[in-house]
């Protein structure tokens, strides 16, 4: 089978580089295709290099809106870009570029037996086990673990639906790309419900690699903390991390509640 990565990215800082540069050439060797939809803000020198990358590399406007309210229209849009890029790929990967980097680098295994599962289902929710979702911060572990309840009392289905990476077989990319209306991070949720009403084959996966991966980013500040624990601590401590997870939770709670209605 013929497998394309559908992925977004944003690195405004440069400090996933060194990591993108590292573990690329492995990424290449698992996909068919890469199509990465790259934020106008990230750095020059990423913006460089995956221009140079034998990729499908789509650099956004510079006026186009990034954060969590637009991050369905991103997300939608990679899925699009590599449907539109890729006539013979038959599956595709949609995950965040910094989630599927670290996927590669700490569990390559896992991802390879995912990437041969994806023809289970027309939909593979790819969710995280108890000790990948318990990696996160408490404000991300809380939040996200409420969105989960919420959408199993909606849907029937006991999943963890927010760490943002999907298996799709052709058919359900282009239900998502010429369907799904919604521009929020809302969108983890309602592309499911669209798959669902479609009749759509849905299947779910729980993995090792979507582990906390934001860590990557943080690594001369994880080492001047002493720890990943102590990095994560000062997270939590923050009160303006818990109020941007809640306001996440009720973002993807909001879009559901409105998908169910329609």
């Amino acid at each position: 089978m013929n497998v394309a990565l559908a992925a977004t990215h944003h690195d405004p800082d440069g400090r996933l580089y060194s990591q993108m540069v590292r573990a690329f050439p492995r990424l290449q060797q698992y996909f068919d295709n890469i199509a990465i939809l790259l934020t106008p803000t990230s750095a020059a020198q990423t913006q460089s290099w995956l221009a140079q990358a034998n990729i499908t590399l789509r650099v956004a406007p510079p006026d186009e809106p990034v954060g969590h309210l637009h991050l369905g229209r991103w997300r939608r849009g990679a899925v699009a870009l590599a449907l539109q890029a890729f006539a013979d790929a038959d599956w595709f990967l949609f995950c965040d570029l910094d989630r599927v980097l670290h996927w590669i680098e700490y569990w390559p295994d896992e991802l390879m037996a995912t990437l041969e599962g994806l023809p289970a289902a027309d939909v593979t929710v790819l969710g995280r086990t108890p000790r990948a979702l318990a990696s996160h911060p408490r404000a991300q572990v809380a939040t996200e673990s409420l969105v989960n309840e919420v959408f199993g009392l909606v849907t029937g289905y006991s999943w963890d639906v927010m760490a943002a990476a999907r298996g799709l077989s052709r058919r359900a990319a282009h239900l998502i790309a010429t369907t799904s209306r919604d521009d929020s991070i809302g969108a983890d949720c309602t592309w499911l419900l669209l798959a669902q009403q479609a009749g759509l084959t849905m299947a779910y996966r729980a993995t090792e690699g979507l582990e906390f991966e934001t860590l990557d980013r943080f690594s001369d500040e994880v080492a001047a903390l002493g720890s990943a624990e102590a990095w994560i601590e000062r997270f939590d401590a923050d009160l303006r991390n818990w109020l941007m997870r809640v306001d996440l939770a009720r973002t993807v709670i909001v879009a559901l509640a409105a998908s169910k209605a329609q």
